[in-house]
C-alpha cells in the first residue's frame, strides 16, 4: 500500500510513516509481519487493523501514566478521498517526535532471549538474577532490559542500563526505566483481569519539542509483547515449556522448525509461509484483541 497524497517519511518492518506538514506523521500499519528481524514475504490479512485497534486501546488505558503521541485528529482527513479506505482503521495521526535510540523492554517472566542469557551467566542485560530460576518463571518483580534499536533487517542488541545512560544520559534513562515499569505493571493488571499474562513487552519513546518523554509507535500488541493465557501457564511451566501464546510465537515456532531442518538460516529471504501458518497467526492476533478488549 502506498499513499500518494503524502510524502513518505520512513518505512519500518510493519509501519509506513508519511509526513503531514512539519509536526505530524500518519502511521499506517501494514499487514507485513517480521520474525527474527526478517520481514516475511507473505502478509497476514487484517493484521494492521488488529494492531492499530489494540494499540489505541492501550494508549487510552495508559494515558494517565505517560503522554503518548496521538494527536486526537482523524487520520482520514489528511489523505485523499480515494485513499481513505486504504488507511481506515489501520492508521494513527501522531505528533512528530525525536525518537530515542533505545527500546524499553520490560520483563515480568524469564523467557526468550532473557532465558538464553540467564542460562549462560545468571544475568539479563547485565542484571544479576538469583540462581535456580526456570524457563518461563515469574520474576520477583519486573525488570528493565533495554535494547539498542537496529536498522530494518538487522538484529536489536540487548544492552545494559549503564549503556543506556551513556547513550541518552542518566536523568532520561532513569525516567524511561521507571515509566516503562509503571506502564508494564498497569497493563499487566488490566490483562490479568481478562485472563492474560503479559510475559514481556517493548515500549518506544520519543521527545517532543519541550523535551517531554512521550510513548510512541505501538504499545502492547502481539508484535511487541508476549501474551500468555493464564489458564495454561501452570501446566506449561511445570512441564518446562513455553506457555501457549496469543502472539506471533506460533510463527516463530514454525520458523524454528525450518531452521532445525536446515531449510533456513534466520536471514532474508524468509521461507514461504504455508496457508495454514498464515491463517493460524491471523487467528492468534484476532483472539488477543477479542480477549483483551471485549
Amino acid at each position: 500500500m502506498t499513499i500518494a497524497s503524502l510524502p513518505l517519511h520512513s518505512r519500518g518492518k510493519v509501519r509506513d510513516n508519511y509526513s503531514v506538514g512539519v509536526d505530524r506523521l500518519l502511521m499506517v500499519a501494514s499487514d507485513r509481519i517480521s520474525a527474527f528481524d526478517v520481514i516475511m514475504s507473505e502478509p497476514i490479512p487484517g493484521k494492521g487493523k488488529l494492531l492499530t485497534q489494540m494499540a489505541l486501546f492501550w494508549f487510552e488505558q495508559l494515558k494517565d501514566i505517560c503522554p503518548n503521541h496521538l494527536t486526537g485528529d482523524d487520520p482520514l482527513l489528511v489523505v485523499s478521498a480515494s485513499e481513505q479506505a486504504a488507511v481506515a482503521n489501520r492508521s494513527m495521526l501522531v505528533k512528530r517526535l525525536k525518537p530515542l535510540p533505545v527500546e524499553a523492554v520490560v520483563r515480568g517472566y524469564l523467557v526468550g532471549s532473557g532465558w538464553s542469557e540467564y542460562q549462560q551467566s545468571q544475568t539479563v542485560c547485565g542484571l544479576q538474577l538469583e540462581n535456580g530460576l526456570q524457563n518461563a518463571q515469574r520474576l520477583p518483580s519486573p525488570i528493565f532490559t533495554p535494547a539498542a534499536k537496529a536498522a530494518v533487517g538487522e538484529h536489536d542488541e540487548n544492552i545494559s542500563f549503564e549503556t543506556v545512560i551513556a547513550i541518552i544520559g542518566e536523568p532520561l534513562a532513569v525516567q524511561m526505566r521507571d515509566v516503562s515499569i509503571k506502564l508494564y505493571i498497569a497493563a499487566s493488571r488490566i490483562a490479568a483481569q481478562k485472563g492474560i499474562i503479559i510475559a514481556d513487552t517493548k515500549f518506544e519513546f520519543g521527545l517532543d519539542e519541550q523535551g517531554t518523554l512521550t510513548l510512541m509507535d505501538e504499545v502492547l500488541t502481539p508484535d511487541s509483547s508476549r501474551f500468555w493465557p493464564a489458564a495454561g501457564y501452570d501446566a506449561a511451566f511445570a512441564a518446562g515449556t513455553n506457555p501457549p501464546s496469543y502472539d506471533k510465537q506460533f510463527l516463530r515456532d514454525w520458523l524454528e522448525g525450518q531452521v532445525a531442518l536446515g531449510l533456513w538460516g534466520k536471514a532474508a529471504p524468509a521461507p514461504a509461509l504455508p496457508a495454514d501458518v498464515i491463517a493460524a497467526t491471523a487467528a492468534k492476533y484476532q483472539e488477543a484483541l477479542d480477549v483483551l478488549t471485549k
